[in-house]
């Protein structure tokens, strides 16, 4: 069998290629932990290869985390040739999301956020609708969450970003207080209970393949699905924002063991956890319409699809099988469905979604 993500790959994006690189990098970035000493804090050393990286001060844990949107704007760019809108209020949303859902499954709740727009040319900045938008989309979703934009940087980087184009990233500040909220999955256990928070759709990843099979199709993003609905209107479908859930999730007092911001990777990323346990799946949510619409134009297994896509389940819970279902009824009163679909049990490590018949091994995910 050929390895999980040879079809993303062909896309431009190879997580064989880039994961080597990233795990080099925590190796080098771990030498440098000294120089918090210097400041008479320290790092929390578990939190090396989490999404989010944690150190330690008199009162609190602090945590930091930089994310970046991808190229989901340019869905929305094409998407403006063909219905007038920016689409850059709901895109400025995804990429604050891509940052504060990375930082909040370590347990803190941001405090400050700061953006990076980075523009091929100058004159992107000239057409004020887009600008304006994607401005108070930031600020809208910094008040969403209860977070700070402290402030950003706006290069023009002509020559490495296309013209007419902007990258968009950012990273977040948060605080872990009282100290025991802090969550890296040092308690997970035989039987521990995987509960699943539905996604908005796509979110921002996956973009890359979807934007290459895009361009074979005759109506490109204005091509209908099922729900009768135009493929770019429902891929620019916002990601959920899952700061306000884990914060009530947090103040009920659950035992949370661990938790995972499903993106790149998809499902793979259930296993990030560092303890050698498999993750199994007896059941799995009914992902939206857009993803049977991708998986039956690109010709696709399902093994492919759950392991680069996060096929409607946006965030993991990980908690005693006890409380499971608060987790399913707070996600409820944050208005997200939730769904008790897996436990943790003694094995090799691993993903086994049993529906699908698909396992995914450890050496499939290298991100420490």
């Amino acid at each position: 069998m050929k390895k999980t993500g040879h079809i993303y790959a062909k896309a431009g994006v190879d997580y064989s290629k880039m994961d080597p690189v990233k795990v080099l990098a925590q190796k080098k970035a771990a030498q440098t932990a000294k120089n918090l000493k210097k400041l008479g804090m320290n790092e929390i050393v578990a939190s090396r290869g989490e999404s989010a990286y944690v150190w330690e001060e008199p009162d609190s844990y602090r945590s930091l985390v930089i994310e970046g949107l991808g190229t989901k704007n340019l869905i929305a760019d094409d998407m403006r040739k063909i219905t007038g809108k920016t689409y850059y209020d709901q895109i400025a949303q995804d990429a604050v999301a891509m940052i504060v859902n990375d930082l909040i499954v370590v347990g803190a709740m941001p405090q400050v956020v700061n953006a990076y727009f980075a523009i091929g040319e100058s004159d992107w900045m000239t057409d004020k609708k887009r600008a304006k938008d994607l401005v108070n989309g930031w600020a809208a979703a910094c008040n969403t969450i209860g977070a700070t934009w402290g402030g950003g940087e706006t290069p023009t980087l002509k020559g490495v970003i296309e013209p007419a184009t902007i990258d968009i990233g950012g990273a977040a500040t948060g605080i872990i207080q009282p100290k025991s909220r802090l969550v890296l999955g040092e308690k997970l256990a035989d039987g521990d209970a995987i509960v699943l928070i539905e996604s908005s759709g796509i979110h921002a990843n996956g973009i890359t393949l979807v934007r290459k099979m895009t361009e074979s199709l005759p109506n490109g993003y204005g091509t209908k699905i099922s729900t009768n609905k135009m493929l770019g209107d429902v891929l620019l479908t916002p990601t959920h924002l899952y700061v306000s859930l884990v914060r009530d999730l947090l103040m009920a007092n659950l035992d949370i063991h661990y938790m995972v911001n499903v993106t790149g990777h998809g499902w793979r990323k259930l296993m990030r956890a560092t303890k050698p346990f498999t993750y199994e799946f007896t059941t799995v949510p009914k992902p939206q319409p857009e993803f049977d619409f991708i998986r039956e134009t690109l010709g696709i297994s399902d093994q492919e699809m759950y392991a680069s896509f996060n096929m409607g389940a946006g965030f993991a819970i990980y908690l005693p099988k006890s409380q499971a279902a608060q987790v399913v009824s707070v996600a409820k009163q944050n208005k997200l469905r939730a769904w008790v679909c897996g436990q943790v049990k003694k094995g090799p490590k691993k993903v086994v979604i049993k529906p699908k018949d698909i396992t995914y091994k450890a050496d499939t995910m290298e991100v420490r």
